[in-house]
């Protein structure tokens, strides 16, 4: 009598670093520093990051909802546009 293999479904609740940066798009050197950096939800087993699809899903969310408040926080205010006047490398000698 054969045995049938046990299949592991390949939409997981729990995600690795690999399966995260196909998911978000992201490069896994930049989803190990947000985990290490606690930026995204993650928890490491041992040596292994792990993620649950859940907690990544509610993440984006938040960031997206964040992100209007964010840029605007981060602009600088109207008319100066951040930039500094030069001022002129030489005087005129009176």
């Amino acid at each position: 009598m054969d045995t049938v293999p046990i299949m592991v479904p390949t939409t997981s609740d729990i995600l690795t670093i690999q399966e995260l940066h196909r998911y978000l798009k992201v490069p896994t050197a930049t989803l190990y520093t947000l985990a290490q950096h606690g930026r995204i939800p993650a928890a490491k087993i041992g040596r292994h990051w792990r993620s649950r699809r859940a907690a990544i899903d509610s993440w984006i969310q938040a960031q997206h909802r964040a992100s209007p408040a964010r840029a605007a926080a981060s602009r600088p205010p109207a008319g100066r546009h951040g930039k500094r006047r030069k001022s002129p490398r030489f005087h005129a000698a009176d």
